[in-house]
């Protein structure tokens, strides 16, 4: 596995705040004079994004789609995140610019894992032989559960995953927390509880201590 230090991750439950996060990363980069590819997943490319219609949309007569089996939602994501470092995150590496992905492989540890009852082993395998890089450094934006979702459906549009119940996100929000745990010196907590500027900076100043070792 190998790791790309100047491959940045956000990662969170919803209502998060990542959006903001990433704004001001990509800002901060580009005021140090980098190049900065901002990115997400599922999605990041055209075929990806395709996938992501799959599986965010929300199953209905009028559009047709079903369900997804946890192992089919598992599968699809893998196969949108292969086509996505190879089309955008490897490209923009390899020129030297920084990419920074709303989301990545600890999301499907979290909600295809923990949350769906996926074996981390095989998602662990899919991460080596189907991914084969990880991030330099990953931003956790932890919020609690009814914070979150209060956030994200006050917003409205919700999606198929986003309709879920509140138990399946408290589950993501333990594998992130453990995750975190696991990798502290890779996965840095920020608590997303507090104003979004706050929240901003201090992103802003960890990728600015991981970007002085990144070189």
């Amino acid at each position: 596995m190998q790791v790309r230090p100047r491959l940045v991750t956000l990662e969170g439950g919803e209502g998060a705040g990542k959006s903001t996060v990433l704004v001001a990363l990509r800002d901060a980069l580009e005021a140090a004079g980098e190049e900065v590819v901002c990115t997400r997943e599922p999605g990041g490319t055209p075929l990806a994004e395709r996938i992501r219609a799959l599986l965010l949309d929300t199953p209905s007569a009028a559009n047709g789609h079903e369900v997804p089996a946890p192992g089919t939602e598992l599968l699809l994501m893998f196969a949108a995140r292969a086509q996505h470092v190879h089309r955008t995150i490897e490209p923009a590496l390899a020129r030297g610019a920084w990419v920074i992905s709303d989301r990545f492989t600890d999301a499907s540890f979290a909600y295809q894992g923990a949350a769906r009852g996926g074996d981390p082993r095989f998602i662990a395998e899919l991460e080596r032989n189907v991914v084969g890089i990880r991030p330099g450094l990953t931003l956790l934006l932890d919020v609690p559960v009814d914070i979150g979702l209060a956030r994200a459906r006050g917003r409205g549009g919700v999606d198929r995953i986003e309709s879920e119940a509140d138990d399946f996100f408290q589950r993501v929000r333990e594998a992130y927390l453990e995750r975190a745990r696991a990798e502290p010196d890779r996965i840095r907590v920020i608590d997303a509880r507090q104003p979004a500027d706050a929240v901003a900076a201090e992103a802003v100043a960890l990728l600015h201590a991981h970007r002085g070792g990144a070189r």
